[in-house]
């Protein structure tokens, strides 16, 4: 099989602890060049990954568009749709890490100018293939949890001290930065996808530590399907609550720890190695509850890498592409709408514009 060539334009946390690692241990699919100006990561792309070319700019990338197949942006947030849409226009399918764009207005011009060009454009939601999170499709689609009446999701982290030099932290929204666009992005994807468009959302949203860049933010969703989803992100939880409380009618699913896929790639683990990839010890299982009893439920393995393996085969056979970027479009709406209710102190209703979301993620119906 000749491999599908990819260029992957930065090489920050997210190029080369996900993408690049992601990338060049899904078959059928090769790291042919990194984008990266900085020094040091370039040391470090000419270690990690010898047969890639490194190049300074995007532009000495569009100008060897024939000789790739794919791209991957893993810029800054504040890059990602300008990128996106330069890869369009040269004719290369591209791969936008989470967020597609700061705003949904940005991300919904995109989408629409790649399918005008006929050019496949997706967003790496990996976190769909949280352990967790497969586990909770698998019991909802077994009837285990019943009607989902509340849904609570929680990424919380305890970093009381800004840290030099993060952007995420450090630049405000309009620029990408902040938990909203960066952990939110996530948290509202997921809900989104298990429970269906929201109809209403109330959030805080807040920078307690004085930077440009919002680091604690809560929301609260009313989906039309009826259920509720209550989200928290924040780098000041001195004391995390559950990754996950699902609230049923007929059971509760409680998970305490945060799927470990990440920690695996930051340690240097990679798929395809000795261990099977993204399985969780039992120690880390969530709980099904019923009131006083409860029963430990075996987690289904977490699997970052279908993300690459489902586009290496829509890329070849035509399939659909792991990610749909109108929900991309969606989970911005929504954190667009949270935004405006933190700023106005009130309830804000969303009004969707793509009525076929409404059959999407109702699992739990």
């Amino acid at each position: 099989m000749v491999r599908l060539r990819v260029g992957l334009i930065g090489y920050g946390l997210a190029g080369a602890t996900f993408h690049a690692p992601l990338i060049e241990t899904t078959e059928g699919l090769a790291l042919a060049t990194v984008v990266t100006a900085n020094p040091g990561r370039r040391e470090q792309v000419h270690r990690e990954h010898p047969g890639a070319l490194v190049l300074d700019s995007p532009e000495e990338l569009w100008s060897l568009a024939a000789e790739h197949d794919l791209v991957v942006v893993a810029a800054p947030n504040s890059a990602h749709a300008a990128l996106a849409r330069r890869a369009v226009d040269v004719g290369l399918p591209v791969v936008v890490d989470k967020p597609l764009a700061p705003t949904a207005s940005e991300a919904r011009a995109l989408v629409e100018h790649a399918r005008s060009r006929g050019v496949p454009l997706t967003v790496f939601q990996n976190r769909r293939w949280d352990s967790d999170h497969l586990t909770l499709r698998r019991l909802l689609s077994e009837g285990r949890i019943g009607k989902v009446l509340r849904f609570e999701s929680r990424f919380e982290r305890w970093r009381p001290e800004l840290r030099a030099g993060a952007w995420r932290e450090t630049a405000g929204a309009e620029e990408g930065g902040g938990v909203l666009l960066d952990l939110g992005s996530h948290l509202a994807d997921q809900a989104l996808s298990l429970f269906g468009p929201a109809s209403d959302v109330y959030a805080e949203v807040d920078s307690r530590r004085g930077a440009a860049g919002d680091d604690d933010a809560f929301l609260a969703i009313r989906h039309a399907s009826g259920t509720y989803s209550h989200l928290w992100m924040s780098a000041l939880a001195a004391a995390p609550g559950p990754r996950l409380r699902v609230l049923g009618d007929r059971a509760g699913y409680v998970v305490e720890e945060v799927d470990g896929q990440e920690d695996a790639l930051r340690a240097g683990l990679r798929p395809g190695g000795s261990d099977p990839w993204g399985v969780e010890p039992e120690s880390r299982w969530g709980r099904l509850v019923r009131g006083g009893d409860s029963e430990p439920v075996p987690s289904e393995p977490g699997d970052w890498p279908r993300f690459y393996r489902e586009l290496e085969r829509a890329l070849r056979e035509a399939t659909p592409l792991p990610v749909d970027p109108a929900d991309a479009v969606a989970a911005l709406e929504l954190l667009d709408a949270a935004r405006q209710s933190a700023a106005e102190h009130r309830v804000v209703s969303l009004r969707r514009c793509d009525t076929d979301q409404s059959e999407q993620g109702r699992l739990s119906a």
